[in-house]
């Protein structure tokens, strides 16, 4: 049986993601990325808390950073929750984009160790110029870890729905 992939688009043209974002619903699917400081950083360490899990290609990109920048705002406001933004970005990378920004109520995550947050979440890009980086999606997961939400954000261009995700915290 084909694996189903999700169609989106990368400046207007068609693109493809490895799979699909998690189904609302489910189990949250187990992770272990690296934060800023080259640590490892699993689902579990955020036991019971919500949380929102901003993916996007780049840190350095306009659309990428403008959405860090966002959930970085709205992070100050939300209860029991965290936001995690996360890229294959270099932590590096990262830290200095936050350093520059005043970047400080998010977590900064990056699967470039492994890719396997982006093979089991679906989100790592097939084609395109983009090829092996993460597609822009949300996933929101409530403090049980299941999945409550999620968005696919079908070009690459585009920011997320803020209000719907954050909506969807209740």
């Amino acid at each position: 049986m084909k694996k189903k992939m999700a169609n989106i688009t990368f400046g207007g043209q068609p693109a493809q993601t490895i799979g699909e974002l998690p189904e609302v619903g489910s189990s949250a699917p187990a992770f272990t990325l690296t934060d800023h400081e080259l640590n490892p950083k699993k689902l579990s360490d955020f036991e019971g808390s919500k949380l929102v899990l901003n993916i996007f290609p780049s840190v350095n990109t306009g659309v990428c950073s403008a959405s860090v920048r966002k959930f970085n705002e709205a992070a100050g406001q939300m209860n029991n929750t965290q936001v995690l933004c996360i890229s294959k970005d270099l932590p590096f990378a990262q830290a200095q984009f936050c350093g520059a920004e005043g970047i400080d109520k998010v977590v900064m995550l990056s699967d470039y160790k492994t890719g396997q947050f982006g093979r089991d979440y679906g989100a790592t890009m097939t084609d395109s110029p983009f090829e092996a980086l993460l597609s822009r999606a949300v996933v929101i997961i409530d403090s049980d870890h299941q999945v409550i939400y999620t968005e696919q954000v079908p070009e690459i261009g585009q920011e997320p729905n803020y209000e719907a995700a954050l909506n969807a915290l209740g």
